[in-house]
C-alpha cells in the first residue's frame, strides 16, 4: 500500500436544515487498500460519501485527490476524476445488453454510427479481466442482481477507475454471490485500485477490510487497521458504549417485570427465508410477552417484521398462527389473522399528514371491513376521541391535520390505529425513533400495559437499552441471521452487544 493517500480530507463539514451530518472529518484513502466505512444509521456514512462525490457541497474543510485541492460540483466531474460509486441499488439500464450497459453515453462509433463489433469485443474484454464470461448482447434484466452488480464494476473499470465506492453493494446479495464479489474487489485492489466499501454486515467487514474508519453522529471516531479491531471493541465504536460492566450502576440492568408464565405461542416461524435478505430464522411470539428483536442496522430486524406481516414474501419455511400453517400473501392476509405492524419509517409508510387524526386512526378498521361498510362520521369520531383519551394524544380536536402533530404524538396517532383493528399481535418497528425522551417512555409504558391485557407484542429497536428494558425474551440478530435468544429477564446491555459482535450463546 503506498504511503501517500490516494484521497483525503481535513476538517470536512456539512449541515443540513437541524442536522449537523459531518462534523470536521478527516479521512484517508490510500491506492491498492479496501477501507470500509462503518457507523449506525445517520453516523454520517452516505453524506460524506456524497460530499466527496459532487452530489453536496462541504460547508467546511477540503478535499485532496493526489495531494490537490479538489470541489466536484457535479458527479460527472468526480466521475472524470477517476471516482465511480456504484450504489445500493444497481444504477443501469435493466432494458438494454449487458454491452450497452457498460459502455452507455460513451459508445465508439465508425463512419459515425455505432461500433457494435467493438463494443461487443470490448465489453468481454472488460468482464474477462473480472473473471466473468456473460452474454454481453443479452439484455442485463436476465441475469440476476449479483452478475448485475458485476456488470457495474466492469462498467467503472472500463472508464479506468482509480477510485471505487461501493455502498452497500451486497444488501441483495446471497453468501455465494457475495464470495465472488469480494474475489473481484481484491483483485481490483491487488491492481492498485483504492476501494471504498460501505456495509452494516460485521462477517463481511472483516472479510473484506483492509483499514476501517468508524463513524459516529457525523464524526469520525477513528481509524483503525482490521486486524488491530477486535469485534467486540468495532461494535463499542459505532453505538457508542462502554462495554465494560463495571460502568453499570446497581440497579441499572434492571428490566420490566416479568409477564406470566409463557403460554403457547400465537405465532410461530419455522425456517422462515429470503434469498439474500433473511437466513432460515426460527420465532415465536406469545401473548402477553414482548419479544424484542436486537441487532445492528442491516441485522436482519425488519427485514423479519416484513416476512411475518406478508409484506415480503418468502421463498422458504412455515408461520403458524394458533397452531394452525398459514399463508400471508400480503399485509391484507396478516390483518385478517389479527396482526398489526407500525413500520419504521412512519411518515413515508405509516402517517397520511394531510388527513385528520380521526381518518388516520379508523383507516386501517375501514380497510378490513371494506370500503362497502363504511364507519359512520359519528363513529369514527368516537373511535378516535377514545384513543385520544387513551393514548394522551395531545391534539386540539379528532379533526386536526395529524402532520400539525409533534413526532411522538404521530407516533401514538400511528398505535392508535392499530390498537383501533383489535390485534392479537402488534410489530412495533422503532416506534419511538425521533420522539422526545419523554414520550419514548410514555409510549413504551402504553405498550406494556397492552401486553400485560394479553397482547402479543414483536419490538424492534436499534436501541439495545430500550429492547433490553422492556422485552420478555430476546432474540439477537447479526448479519440477516438469528445467531441467539435470550430467555426472560436479568440480562444486560453488554450480553446483548457481545451477542451483536460474535459472541456465542
Amino acid at each position: 500500500m503506498s504511503a501517500t493517500p490516494l484521497l483525503e480530507t481535513h476538517g470536512l463539514s456539512r449541515t443540513f436544515p437541524g442536522v449537523r451530518a459531518l462534523v470536521n472529518v478527516d479521512f484517508r484513502l490510500y491506492p491498492g487498500e479496501i477501507h470500509t466505512l462503518m457507523g449506525q444509521n445517520g453516523a454520517g456514512k452516505s453524506t460524506l460519501i456524497n460530499v466527496l462525490t459532487g452530489v453536496h457541497q462541504p460547508d467546511a474543510g477540503e478535499i485532496l485527490l493526489d495531494g490537490a485541492p479538489v470541489l466536484f460540483s457535479t458527479p460527472l466531474e468526480a466521475e472524470a476524476a477517476g471516482i465511480q460509486t456504484l450504489y445500493q441499488e444497481v444504477n443501469l439500464c435493466p432494458n438494454l445488453s449487458v454491452a450497452e450497459n457498460i459502455f452507455a453515453g460513451r459508445q465508439p462509433r465508425r463512419r459515425g454510427l455505432i461500433d457494435w463489433k467493438t463494443i461487443h469485443r470490448r465489453a468481454d474484454e472488460a468482464l474477462d479481466e473480472l473473471n466473468l464470461a456473460l452474454d454481453v448482447t443479452q439484455s442485463l434484466d436476465t441475469y440476476p442482481i449479483a452478475m448485475q452488480q458485476m456488470v457495474a464494476i466492469a462498467r467503472a473499470m472500463s472508464v479506468d477507475a482509480r477510485i471505487l465506492i461501493l455502498d452497500e453493494p451486497t444488501s441483495s446479495l446471497d453468501d455465494s454471490e457475495v464470495t465472488r464479489l469480494f474475489e473481484v474487489l481484491r483483485k481490483l485492489r491487488d491492481s492498485g485500485i483504492a476501494i471504498l466499501f460501505v456495509t452494516h454486515f460485521l462477517e463481511q467487514t472483516y472479510a473484506i477490510s483492509d483499514r476501517i474508519t468508524v463513524m459516529r453522529n457525523g464524526e469520525r471516531e477513528g481509524e483503525y487497521l482490521a486486524a488491530d479491531l477486535p469485534v467486540q471493541t468495532l461494535v463499542a465504536k459505532m453505538v457508542g458504549q462502554q462495554l465494560a460492566r463495571e460502568r453499570l450502576e446497581p440497579g441499572n440492568e434492571t428490566l420490566a417485570p416479568a409477564s406470566a408464565a409463557p403460554a403457547a405461542p400465537w405465532l410461530s416461524a419455522h425456517g422462515v427465508a429470503r434469498r439474500g435478505v433473511l437466513s432460515p430464522l426460527d420465532l415465536d411470539v406469545q401473548p402477553g410477552q414482548i419479544l424484542g428483536l436486537a441487532g445492528l442496522l442491516g441485522s436482519g430486524r425488519t427485514e423479519t417484521a416484513r416476512l411475518l406481516f406478508g409484506a415480503d414474501r418468502a421463498d422458504e419455511g412455515a408461520v403458524s398462527i394458533g397452531g394452525e400453517t398459514v399463508k400471508l400473501s400480503s399485509p391484507r392476509d396478516a390483518v385478517r389473522h389479527g396482526m398489526a405492524y407500525c413500520p419504521e419509517d412512519r411518515k413515508k409508510e405509516g402517517i397520511v399528514a394531510d388527513l385528520s387524526i380521526r381518518e388516520n386512526i379508523v383507516l386501517a378498521l375501514q380497510a378490513r371491513r371494506g370500503w362497502w361498510r363504511m364507519i359512520s362520521r359519528a363513529r369514527s369520531r368516537e373511535i378516535a376521541n377514545e384513543y385520544i383519551a387513551q393514548l394522551g394524544i395531545k391534539a386540539r380536536d379528532a379533526e386536526q391535520p395529524l402532520g400539525l402533530l409533534s413526532g411522538g404524538n404521530q407516533q401514538k396517532v400511528l398505535l392508535a390505529r392499530w390498537l383501533a383493528t383489535e390485534p392479537e399481535l402488534l410489530i412495533l418497528d422503532e416506534p419511538t425513533r425521533g420522539i422526545d425522551v419523554a414520550a419514548k417512555f410514555e409510549i413504551m409504558d402504553r405498550v406494556r400495559a397492552l401486553c400485560a391485557k394479553g397482547l402479543a407484542i414483536l419490538f424492534i429497536s436499534s436501541e439495545i437499552s430500550e429492547v433490553v428494558r422492556v422485552s420478555d425474551r430476546i432474540a439477537v440478530l447479526r448479519d440477516r441471521r438469528k445467531v441467539a435468544e435470550l430467555n426472560g429477564h436479568g440480562h444486560s446491555e453488554d450480553e446483548v452487544y457481545d451477542l451483536i459482535a460474535g459472541g456465542h450463546r
